[in-house]
């Protein structure tokens, strides 16, 4: 039958006599039926009729003269380049349009994959393939490719493709290129990219705060041998790099040796001032009267620090105590220093005096490492006035405070602070209330003293100290009271984390956290822990059960979890849930109030006290 004659043929449903049929209604509701294949088969029609060069309106020409024919209508509906190609200008009323610098397999490609959905990526490639996808707007392909390119991140490729992302607007790929290579920086120097880079992109790389460099000396070798590789050309340009090499953090002994020594130093009388400089910083370093103006060469970037912990193992040994570090970069803790007696806090003076004192057993006295001798070796320095127990501390202008405690067996509110510079303990102003079990902190050079317990009830008040004028203030109570409180600080916030909490003579293990701003004066919620971190009124039992026998002094300061501030986070270790002790470390940002939770290795390890250091070259790891 012709379309003529179909055209004049009445068509009837036999069985319907040309008569509407209706079913009759039983109250079935209306149901909506989908085709999964509808799609799909479509486009093969599509894609075979396209090949055919079937109902195709378009045809598009690469500059090596491959022709692709198109329908027109398709192209508008994948892509926003097409659809504003055919609509707002002039190649809507063509028939022909020649695509200039065009790769024609890439372009076959493309072209395949808005009648298919499907897309192959190579090596080969990649990068035009994600050019021309960025031009055409295809943000599937555009997201394959950078899913592509970030699994074949490797430190002799990568400095590329950063160049490759940022040129063509991938910010995705660019931001995961760039945290590629300030993880695998040492990695990355070593490769030939790097000695290709122009100058002010080597600055950019080396002036850094978070580049993962461990030890400084590899940025001055790196830049010295970008230098030499090219030195005609690039000497003039050595004293405008050694401006962002931080030669202070480099060991004295090799800036006297390895960096004296060196020739293009030797020639450039700038580049000798720096190391004159990093040598004078040194120097002063060692005077611990006198305090050292901060610059950008004497800084330390934010992967040379490390965390330095106080451990007490309870696998090994019920007194074995010890200082380990936790790199967060890498999330490896290794052992480095024993301590020599008793379970003890730790802090840090002058940004490399560690001092470690006993929280338990005032027969100890408060010992001292220098992190920047070669020879670690703890030094006694003098005991507290006040024989107190389970007291807290805390350090305001490298001097380091005792604060409340357990004095002759009841709370006790006596302060007292010990100044390095003269070697001296003495009695400061007591505070309004007897405290133990309490948190403190430093916030805007002021001692605020948090919660804890009076042998009455579990305290929810807050004071805070001025030492300018030995002045002991109260300040807007938190919310729910709280002992064995952890206190962190971060920009210009004080945080309570989590404790113990009493009510109708039960207790409560806290997993809510409050903030307290110095400028509103008001204590709010913030997003919980994942975890309780507390140690509950049980706990004993615990340990009778785990590991008798144990002295009781020491059970009350291993629950304490460690609390430090690092690259703009809170980072909370450790802590005791009322079931297990917590091998991991929450970790809160500020900016979406959220808190997220990694592996913490530890193993029965209990944390005494938290500290965040510059770690000096000499402590590597095993």
């Amino acid at each position: 039958m012709s379309v003529k004659e179909m055209g004049s043929v009445r068509h009837v449903i036999p069985w319907t006599n040309g008569q509407k049929q209706v079913l009759k209604p039983i109250g079935c509701d209306p149901k909506i039926y989908v085709n999964s294949c509808h799609t799909h088969s479509l486009f093969e029609v599509l894609q075979c009729l396209r090949r055919e060069e079937v109902f195709c309106d378009m045809k598009l020409e690469t500059d090596d003269g491959i022709i692709v024919s198109v329908h027109k209508v398709v192209l508008v509906s994948a892509s926003p380049y097409f659809h504003a190609m055919f609509t707002s200008f002039s190649e809507g009323d063509k028939d022909f349009v020649h695509l200039r610098e065009f790769d024609s397999n890439i372009l076959q490609l493309l072209i395949d994959y808005i009648y298919t959905g499907k897309i192959m990526v190579t090596e080969q490639n990649v990068m035009v393939l994600l050019q021309a996808a960025n031009l055409l707007q295809l943000d599937f392909v555009k997201g394959v490719c950078t899913e592509f390119l970030q699994i074949q991140l490797n430190p002799s490729n990568c400095l590329g493709i950063k160049e490759f992302a940022d040129f063509f607007n991938c910010m995705e790929l660019s931001s995961s290129s760039e945290e590629y290579i300030k993880k695998n920086f040492l990695k990355v120097v070593e490769a030939d990219e790097f000695l290709f880079l122009s100058s002010d992109q080597v600055i950019n790389l080396i002036s850094r705060d978070d580049i993962n460099v461990p030890f400084e000396e590899k940025i001055f070798e790196c830049v010295i041998n970008w230098v030499k590789n090219d030195l005609d050309c690039r000497c003039d340009t050595l004293p405008k790099l050694m401006e962002h090499v931080r030669l202070s953090l480099a060991p004295q002994e090799y800036l006297s040796i390895k960096i004296f020594e060196e020739p293009l130093i030797k020639n450039s009388s700038k580049c000798k001032d720096f190391l004159i400089e990093a040598l004078n910083f040194h120097i002063l370093k060692n005077n611990r009267r006198i305090t050292i103006p901060q610059t950008i060469r004497n800084s330390p970037r934010q992967t040379g620090q490390k965390f330095l912990l106080s451990i007490w193992d309870s696998m090994s040994s019920i007194y074995e105590y010890y200082i380990s570090w936790y790199d967060p970069a890498t999330k490896l803790m290794h052992k480095t220093i024993r301590i020599n007696s008793g379970s003890r806090t730790i802090g840090l003076i002058k940004e490399h005096l560690i001092f470690s004192i006993s929280t338990t057993q005032n027969i100890y006295p408060m010992e001292m490492l220098d992190l920047s001798s070669q020879s670690l070796q703890w030094t006694p320095t003098v005991s507290l006035l006040v024989d107190r127990i389970f007291f807290k501390v805390c350090v305001l202008d490298d001097r380091i405070y005792a604060v409340g405690g357990v004095v002759n067996r009841s709370p006790t509110n006596s302060v007292e602070v010990f100044d390095a510079s003269i070697q001296e303990w003495r009695l400061i102003s007591p505070m309004f209330t007897e405290r133990e079990d309490h948190g403190v902190g430093v916030l805007n050079n002021l001692i605020y003293v948090v919660g804890g317990y009076n042998r009455q009830s579990v305290l929810k008040s807050v004071e805070c100290y001025d030492p300018s004028l030995d002045i002991w203030t109260s300040v807007t109570q938190m919310s729910t009271s709280r002992r064995w409180v952890g206190v962190g600080v971060l920009d210009g916030i004080m945080y309570a984390i989590g404790g113990e909490h009493n009510e109708n003579n039960r207790s409560y293990f806290l997993n809510s956290v409050e903030a307290y701003s110095p400028i509103s004066k008001v204590w709010s919620f913030i997003a919980n822990m994942h975890n309780c971190r507390i140690s509950p009124s049980n706990y004993k039992n615990y340990f009778f059960k785990k590991i008798l026998p144990m002295n009781l002094l020491d059970l009350n300061c291993i629950f304490n979890i460690g609390v430090v501030t690092y690259n703009g986070l809170l980072y909370v270790m450790g802590g005791f849930s009322g079931v297990k002790f917590l091998d991991s470390v929450e970790i809160y940002d500020p900016k979406t109030n959220t808190w997220t939770i990694e592996p913490f290795p530890t193993n029965e390890e209990m944390i005494n006290g938290a500290v965040v250091v510059n770690m000096p070259s000499h402590l590597r790891a095993d």
